[in-house]
């Protein structure tokens, strides 16, 4: 039966959407229960529940004071926050006072959910489909970000008119030239073939010799066992086209300074090949310029960037097996032999071999960390709580061993992450506080600023946390804390900036969707919200579970397109 009096018509939470803040959910429950006649309750009661699926808190008779047409209730609640909460409702409920009454006479849901958004922030934890985050920061040597790379141009000539190679000497030459290049530099970084055509009849009236002719090279480097990256090689033509000829001549020896100028005055004029064409043959000695120069234009310019791989060469590489083959405490390599060693080695297990052996050779930070950064990125993979625990307690007693030796932002940094993500985050911004101040080093502050500004986001200063961001990132999880920051200080420009950095920084990485949806439906773009969130939840199974729940879309969760972007798949088996 419907009651005829709405007991808890008043009741309301403010505010109106359970948050959490600062470890905390807080609210305030009001509301009055009206004194009626026939229908007076005599001894009213007003409890407030707050359930999951999982968990619940009962708060049992809230203080009622009574007026002359109703009892009235106030009360503030302070709760720490626990995961179960996020799904939970608030509801409050009305007793008459009846001994007998076991159920409430009356309910009312005055919450549904609450709003986590700065939990979101992205701080090394591992989530089981999604990638896993890289923590800790190596003492790096500097080889592996060193810029190697050099440039070189080989040419393979042709006969005029023709796109068949002759291997003659010069040709020959030019091969071995290119293989000996590319043992030394090994990691190609480009590889562009351009086909050329020198400008006379014999060559043709189109750029088609230009393209067989750097088809023919190709083709030649395969049969002579120079493997091409199809990624990294580009094949172009040039034809009708002074470009090739400008650079011949800058190293022609047979011209004066001057006569010099009078074909560049010509080739720089910007009008076009025709006229430039005409203006050149007017030039004395042309012919001769011509019949020295146009046989390297019947050509292929192959040009290569590439680098050496970085790390120790043959004979270094085998004093390093010696060592850690072998129970002594000397070294045939330095402490930079070793750590460059360490750091090219891409497997972790190869890199815990070399920084373990280094703590037996040398009294130096360097190995402790790089090692304790090898354990922490170890208990990235693996879900098992006792083995990340075993990993990080290693972890610990490394990074302190290196504090022992010296005072290094590293080590304090590493430190504040393993405190991260063992969920003592108070403890956690100390340790990188401390890093920051004792280096200038760019790229250091850049990361260890942005673990800070994701816990100062979950700390509750979301000010602060804008203007830890204040860097040039390119991983999207930062560009996603940094437009979180934005949004929880309700700069939706900034903040829709940033989020759509980070989609951009990678399609995959669906947070940045979420955030441009959490946007979007603060502005009131309901569709564009949707759209967003459509996106955002086929990129991982724990968005999907946490746009069922978020308050932040409870207008919207209630709507057919809502519905229909989180319908599961039909599956249809067919016989």
């Amino acid at each position: 039966m419907v009651p005829e009096t709405d007991f808890l018509k008043d009741s309301k939470v403010t505010p109106g959407k359970l948050e959490f803040f600062r470890d905390s959910v807080r609210f305030e429950v009001t509301g009055s229960i009206p004194i009626e006649s026939v229908l007076s309750p005599k001894n009213p009661k007003i409890n407030i529940l707050l359930k999951s699926s999982e968990n619940s808190i009962l708060f049992e008779d809230l203080e009622l004071t009574k007026n002359l047409a109703a009892y009235s209730y106030k009360k503030s609640f302070d709760l720490a926050y626990e995961p179960w909460m996020e799904g939970a409702y608030l509801e409050a409920q009305f007793f008459q006072g009846k001994k007998d009454q076991a159920e409430p006479f009356q309910k009312k849901v005055l919450a549904r959910g609450v709003i986590t958004t700065p939990l979101l922030a992205k701080i090394g934890n591992v989530n089981p489909d999604e990638p896993i985050p890289q923590v800790g920061l190596f003492i790096s040597t500097g080889v592996m970000d060193a810029d190697l790379s050099r440039s070189k141009e080989f040419l393979i000539t042709f006969d005029a008119g023709s796109s068949s190679i002759k291997m003659n000497t010069s040709n020959q030459q030019t091969i071995a030239d290119l293989k000996a290049f590319l043992t030394e530099n090994s990691s190609v970084v480009s590889f562009k073939i351009t086909g050329t055509q020198a400008p006379e009849n014999a060559e043709g009236k189109s750029s088609k010799l230009g393209m067989d002719r750097a088809e023919s090279v190709k083709q030649l480097l395969g049969k002579s066992n120079i493997t091409l990256r199809d990624s990294l090689t580009e094949l172009k033509s040039r034809w009708n086209d002074w470009f090739d000829f400008r650079l011949q001549l800058r190293e022609y020896e047979k011209l004066s300074t001057q006569r010099k100028d009078q074909y560049y005055a010509v080739l720089l004029d910007g009008s076009d090949y025709q006229s430039q064409s005409q203006a050149l043959k007017k030039i004395p000695g042309f012919n001769q310029v011509a019949s020295d120069l146009f046989p390297r234009l019947r050509a292929a310019k192959i040009e290569v960037v590439a680098k050496p791989l970085p790390g120790l060469d043959q004979s270094q590489t085998a004093l390093l097996q010696k060592a850690l083959s072998e129970s002594t405490a000397n070294s045939d390599l330095d402490m930079a032999d070793w750590a460059i060693a360490g750091e090219v080695s891409p497997r972790l297990e190869d890199k815990a071999k070399i920084y373990s052996k280094m703590t037996e050779l040398f009294r130096s930070v360097i190995p402790y960390n790089n090692l304790a950064v090898v354990k922490m990125r170890l208990a990235q993979r693996t879900l098992d709580q006792a083995t990340k625990d075993k990993l990080w307690k290693e972890a610990n007693a490394l990074l302190n061993q290196a504090a022992k030796i010296d005072s290094s932002p590293y080590v304090l940094h590493n430190q504040g992450q393993i405190l991260v993500l063992q969920g003592k985050t108070w403890d956690a911004y100390k340790k990188l506080s401390d890093a920051s101040v004792l280096t200038q080093n760019e790229d250091f502050l850049k990361y260890n600023e942005s673990l800070r500004g994701a816990l100062d986001i979950m700390r509750g200063d979301y000010k602060l946390a804008t203007l830890r961001f204040d860097y040039s990132y390119s991983e999207p999880k930062d560009f996603f804390n940094k437009g979180l920051a934005y949004f929880l200080v309700k700069d939706f420009a900034n903040a829709s900036l940033s989020f759509e950095q980070s989609v951009m920084a990678g399609r995959n990485y669906g947070y940045g969707f979420y955030g441009l949806a959490m946007v979007a439906v603060e502005s009131g773009q309901v569709e564009v919200a949707l759209l967003q969130l459509d996106k955002a939840i086929h990129a991982s199974e724990l968005i999907y579970q946490k746009a069922l729940v978020d308050p932040i879309f409870e207008e919207i969760r209630s709507s057919d397109e809502f519905f229909q972007i989180f319908k599961p798949p039909v599956v249809i088996n067919e016989k």
